[in-house]
């Protein structure tokens, strides 16, 4: 039997950590907000997992084309050892074209948006992956 988890996904960027909510009870993941990479990055995401009553993390993981790890990937993994350092639960998720799919689906909406909301829409797309491979329907 699956237990209730609240989860967080990350899209992590050199700039900005787009960041999205879920819970294995209903499954719908949606976006929440973004975090500045800067020196409180690590301090602003415990503090959103804290908030939230997020006890895991789904992180997007950056392939190129082929599939093959790229120089965004060791960045990506370098960020997820710190904050592993800490305890955290950590589950890489692939992130293929999803700022692509959120840039997309933001622009049909024919408002106003911003990067951080992006790489919100992002880490939302990347929690939706997950949930369907991890949990089905």
């Amino acid at each position: 039997m699956i237990t209730h988890q609240t989860i967080l996904a990350l899209d992590v960027g050199e700039k900005r950590i787009g960041l999205a909510k879920a819970d294995t009870d209903t499954k719908f993941p949606f976006a929440l907000t973004w975090i500045n990479m800067d020196e409180h990055v690590f301090e602003n995401v415990y503090k959103q997992m804290e908030e939230h009553g997020a006890n895991k993390l789904v992180v997007g993981f950056p392939r190129n084309q082929s599939g093959e790890a790229t120089q965004q990937s060791a960045y990506v993994l370098d960020f997820v050892e710190r904050l592993r350092s800490q305890g955290l639960e950590i589950v890489l998720q692939d992130e293929s074209l999803t700022s692509v799919h959120a840039e997309n689906y933001l622009r049909s909406l024919g408002k106003p948006y911003e990067k951080g909301d992006i790489d919100a829409h992002a880490a939302a797309i990347i929690l939706g992956d997950y949930l369907e491979e991890r949990y089905g329907h």
